[in-house]
């Protein structure tokens, strides 16, 4: 059986889309629309505090607008929190998962603590608790997020496989990586699972979101690309199929900062407002 290739644009919506946003999704629509592939809006709302159905309603106003269509119905993570649990609960039953009860100012104050490309990276103090003591501060009522154990999870992962982990690679990294490249995301730290407040985090809803859409070719930005050899061994831990991936470079400010809200990058909503066109946006990001 042909497998039709697909791929995805998945927005959070917890503000309106800017023109870096207009180029990651169109660049994903122009790939499907080149290799007869289906496209896919995915809308990733597992964090409740921030997410708003009235952002959600602009963001897919913004993506009708710059002309982009989609299969329906919409898939919308808050939907499939069970499915996300029962993948959390495979973890846990490979002995991958850990409650860690650090804030944020305890890791930042750690003197262990090493920087990576998204600033401090943990340095796994809660790893190794004795299981008394977990027990205690969990029944003390202490907080406490879920980890994913790295460097078991690489070793489960590749005894699983039977081979080393690599990803394949076809667009390029931050450093021009390309073609099939090893994978190891112990750099990046013992990642969160699952946060204090028990939203699922981004790095287990994504890869199997991916999973159950058939996403043959995750497109996305470069900022993601350290991220994939952590996704690469969840998906071999939740024996889910392996997709392509296509990292493009970032659209920055004036100040050469990716845009972001936070900085004041204009929102296509303001754009639109100001007179732009679909084909003006795509002169402005590069793809006209």
């Amino acid at each position: 059986m042909t497998i039709r290739l697909a791929t995805r644009f998945a927005p959070s919506p917890n503000g309106h889309l800017h023109p870096g946003h207009a180029f990651s999704a169109l660049t994903a629509w122009d790939w499907a629309c080149a290799h007869d592939a289906r496209f896919i809006l995915r809308i990733e709302d597992t964090d409740r505090t921030r997410s708003r159905r009235e952002f959600e309603t602009s963001q897919i106003e913004d993506l009708r607008w710059l002309g982009l269509d989609w299969e329906e119905p919409v898939r919308r993570q808050s939907d499939h929190l069970p499915d996300y649990e029962r993948g959390l609960d495979r973890l846990r039953d490979l002995g991958l998962v850990y409650p860690c009860f650090c804030t944020r100012k305890d890791i930042s104050a750690s003197a262990l603590a090493p920087h990576g490309p998204d600033g401090v990276i943990y340095p796994g103090t809660c790893r190794g608790l004795p299981k008394d003591v977990r027990d205690t501060k969990q029944a003390e009522g202490m907080a406490f997020a879920l980890r994913l154990d790295v460097a078991r999870a690489v070793e489960v992962a590749e005894r699983l496989s039977g081979n080393r982990l690599t990803f394949t690679e076809e667009g390029a990294g931050p450093d021009g990586e390309t073609g099939r490249l090893p994978v190891d995301p112990r750099p990046m730290g013992d990642a969160v699972l699952a946060r204090k407040d028990g939203v699922i985090a981004y790095h287990l809803a994504v890869v199997m979101d991916d999973a159950a859409q058939g996403i043959t070719h995750v497109i996305r930005g470069q900022d993601l690309f350290f991220a994939t050899p952590l996704h690469r061994v969840l998906q071999v831990l939740l024996d889910l199929p392996e997709p392509r991936y296509r990292h493009h470079g970032l659209i920055l400010d004036e100040t050469g900062e990716r845009m972001a809200k936070r900085r004041g990058s204009k929102s296509l909503a303001d754009l639109r407002a100001e007179g732009k066109t679909p084909d003006d946006i795509r002169r402005m990001v590069g793809l006209a």
